[in-house]
């Protein structure tokens, strides 16, 4: 997927409610395009515990890749944001726990050749040398546009000999070039041990392409799976996982914008069967794996267990926290001096439905529980109407299980102001599960997508919830995990209250315990 185009100034401290913000919570005024000054604003916007790009702007996360008893975390990165110069390089950053980063810098450059900048692609580890740059190179294919458009898209190879740290091109000719369409990005490269050879999943419009590869210089296209009414399909995922039952499935999926069909707008897949060639479809409409407005260009990688040892009933995926439809609107920009925020890393798994079919369940990276700076116990809590607690809190994660006998609906209000009027609502209603930030500060301007649904059955009289709240996020688990709601949200620093809330009737909201991280 091709990066940004260069900041636009659409902040939200610009004419919007978050102008009120800034001036509740300083004297000061926003710097400076391209300087950083979060004085200006009273405090920081930047998350507490989810991965932010160091400066600048970020956007899609590339899959990362265990080298070294680490993972190698690659991302879309622009240097040049505040400046308007558009295109990006791929930026790096390691990690042994997937909760705590270090910054390694730009790892593959854009502009160093005549190709320009370079877009979404995949990391591999070439462990047999069939490329040729010796056992344990690092190939990145990556999507690039000649002469700087977006209508002549093709993959290119860049090689690394030092464990993925610094690339050199493998010339300037594309591995694969474009066949005359217009959308052709995004690979998705794995490795095919059962049959001596590598696949690509390229997303090309509506379809997925899928190739073949002995050594990651040519490729061969063997066919495509297609699916249309979900907008252009970006960033293809190609995997096999087992579930508990021991069935092994294999899932396709795509960063996809269904919001025209009611559908979510980020990542979509399917579960089915792989014959090396051919992907075929458990059923013809997906499933999401988030169905908030903000969890895009989403990827899944492997779970490395003790000895580096690959959990074949596991997978981790990460995401963009943030939505094309307002990619640049964040006050992140004036206080912080970048654009740019990841959810945190979640673990998913395979599991089987009562109706025989088979989903992913998410849920978050067990590393967090290391980083536990506080932890606020507040046992069962019964609530008729709205509770206020005795709690202030920005960023932190809130876990309870609701019970009740007659209901209409039950949840939290998450960074609630002093005097009750903002608030974001995460709870159930009727026969669905829903994240609402309609009442707080956000980057829908439009007003269209402001609250997120996914089924529920009432008559269970009881529902899990477990809810990630950061500066700027808020990730909704639903029960087991099966539903996920991800928003980007930008409350007032000084909403710091949290209420419980019952509609039509009460409820016990049970184990309610809310922790802190320090990362």
């Amino acid at each position: 997927m091709p990066g940004t185009q260069g900041i636009s100034r659409r902040s939200l401290f610009a004419g919007s409610a978050a102008g009120t913000a800034a001036a509740l919570l300083s004297s000061g005024t926003a710097t400076a395009e391209g300087s950083t000054n979060s004085a200006a604003c009273g405090a920081s916007y930047r998350a507490a515990y989810h991965f932010t790009v160091p400066d600048q702007w970020k956007n899609d996360p590339q899959r990362p890749v265990w080298i070294d008893g680490e993972y190698r975390y690659y991302y879309l990165y622009n240097a040049d944001y505040f400046t308007g110069v558009t295109g990006t390089a791929w930026r790096l950053a390691t990690t042994k726990d997937l909760v705590s980063f270090t910054d390694r810098g730009v790892a593959v450059p854009k502009d160093t050749t005549s190709n320009g900048d370079l877009w979404s692609g995949s990391a591999v580890v070439d462990t047999g040398n069939t490329a040729g740059f010796g056992a344990g190179a690092v190939v990145v294919i990556v999507t690039m546009s000649p002469g700087g458009g977006t209508d002549h898209q093709e993959q290119f190879l860049y090689y690394s000999t030092d464990g993925g740290l610094t690339f050199t091109n493998y010339g300037t000719d594309p591995v694969l070039p474009n066949p005359g369409v217009a959308d052709f990005r995004d690979p998705k490269v794995i490795r095919d041990e059962d049959r001596g050879r590598w696949v690509m999943a390229l997303a090309e419009n509506d379809k997925v392409g899928l190739y073949h590869s002995s050594n990651l210089k040519s490729w061969t296209y063997v066919g495509g799976f297609i699916h249309d009414g979900i907008g252009v399909l970006e960033c293809p995922d190609l995997f096999r996982i087992t579930a508990g039952d021991g069935t092994v499935k294999w899932v396709l999926g795509v960063s996809a914008n269904g919001k025209g069909s009611g559908l979510p707008n980020t990542y979509a897949y399917w579960t089915g069967s792989f014959d090396g060639s051919a992907f075929t479809a458990d059923a013809s409409e997906p499933q999401w794996l988030d169905h908030g407005w903000d969890w895009y260009g989403a990827v899944t990688f492997e779970k490395r267990g003790a000895g580096g040892a690959v959990d074949a009933t596991a997978r981790y995926a990460i995401g963009w926290v943030n939505n094309w439809d307002y990619a640049n609107t964040t006050p992140t920009i004036d206080c912080d001096g970048f654009n740019g925020t990841d959810s945190v890393v979640r673990e998913i798994a395979l599991k089987k439905a009562s109706d025989n079919t088979y989903y992913l369940a998410s849920r978050p990276v067990a590393g967090l529980d290391s980083y536990v700076s506080r932890t606020v116990n507040l046992g069962d809590v019964t609530v008729d109407g709205t509770k206020v607690l005795d709690y202030t809190g920005i960023s932190y994660e809130v876990t309870t299980e609701i019970t009740w006998s007659q209901l209409t609906g039950a949840g939290l209000q998450l960074r609630r102001s002093p005097d009750g009027g903002r608030h974001i609502d995460a709870g159930i209603y009727a026969d669905y599960a829903f994240l609402n930030r309609r009442n707080t500060v956000n980057a829908d301007t439009s007003g269209k997508w402001q609250e997120s649904h996914t089924p529920f059955d009432p008559s269970a009289g009881t529902v899990k919830l477990r809810i990630l709240v950061d500066r700027t996020s808020v990730e909704m688990f639903v029960d087991d995990g099966r539903y996920v709601h991800t928003s980007q949200v930008f409350p007032y620093l000084l909403d710091t209250r949290l209420a419980l809330f019952t509609i039509g009737g009460s409820a016990v909201f049970r184990n309610t315990v809310i922790r802190e991280f320090a990362v």
